[in-house]
C-alpha cells in the first residue's frame, strides 16, 4: 500500500490518521461522558481524567500531523459526479470538523490548566500551563468543551452518513478511497 495520497485514493498515512482520529474522538467522547458521572470514591475518579487528558494531548499532536500531512500529500480530487455545491459542502464540513476538534482540545486544555498546573502525558512528560487565572476559566471552558464535543460527534456522524450516501446512493468512490481502494 502506498504511503502518500494519489489522485485515485488516500494513502496509508492519511487513512491511519483519519480512522485513528475518528476512533479517538468517539472514544474520548464516551470516556468524557462516563468519567463525569463517577462518584467521589470510585477508583477511576482520578485515573479517568488523567487518561482523558493524555489521550487528548496525543490527539492534538496527531491533528497537527494530520494538517501538515494534508499539505505534504493533498487529498484526491472530488469524484467526477460531484457538483459544485457538493464540493463546497465537503470542504466546508472538513474545515469545520478540523476547527471543532482543535476547539474541543483547546477548551480541554483550558479546563485542565485553570489552576496553573501542567498536564502529565501518561507520566512521560508534562505540558505546561500557559494560560491560567482567567476568571471562572474551568467552568467557562468546561461548558464550551461539552457543547463543542457534542457538536463534533453529531457532525462526525453526519460526515459518516454522507460517506455512506455517496457509496450506496450515488455509487461513487468517495468512501472506498478512504478504505484504501482505487476509485
Amino acid at each position: 500500500m502506498q504511503l502518500r495520497n494519489s489522485p485515485s485514493r488516500y494513502g496509508a498515512v492519511s487513512m491511519f490518521l483519519h480512522w485513528g482520529v475518528a476512533l479517538a474522538v468517539f472514544g474520548m467522547f464516551a470516556l468524557g461522558l462516563w468519567m463525569v458521572g463517577l462518584g467521589y470514591y470510585d477508583p477511576w475518579r482520578k485515573a479517568a481524567p488523567e487518561l482523558h487528558k493524555s489521550i487528548g494531548l496525543v490527539l492534538f499532536a496527531a491533528m497537527l500531523l494530520r494538517v501538515v500531512w494534508r499539505v505534504i500529500s493533498p487529498p484526491p480530487p472530488p469524484t467526477p459526479n460531484q457538483g459544485r455545491p457538493t464540493r463546497i459542502a465537503a470542504v466546508s464540513v472538513h474545515l469545520f470538523l478540523y476547527l471543532d476538534i482543535f476547539l474541543v482540545m483547546t477548551t480541554g486544555y483550558l479546563i485542565s490548566t485553570a489552576d496553573g498546573v501542567g498536564i502529565s502525558v501518561f507520566g512521560l512528560f508534562e505540558v505546561p500551563a500557559a494560560f491560567s487565572g482567567i476568571e471562572n476559566q474551568a467552568e467557562r471552558a468546561g461548558e464550551l468543551h461539552l457543547y463543542l464535543a457534542w457538536v463534533l460527534v453529531v457532525f462526525s456522524v453526519l460526515h459518516g452518513l454522507a460517506a455512506l450516501k455517496h457509496h450506496f446512493i450515488d455509487r461513487d468512490a468517495t468512501l472506498v478511497r478512504m478504505l484504501g481502494r482505487r476509485a
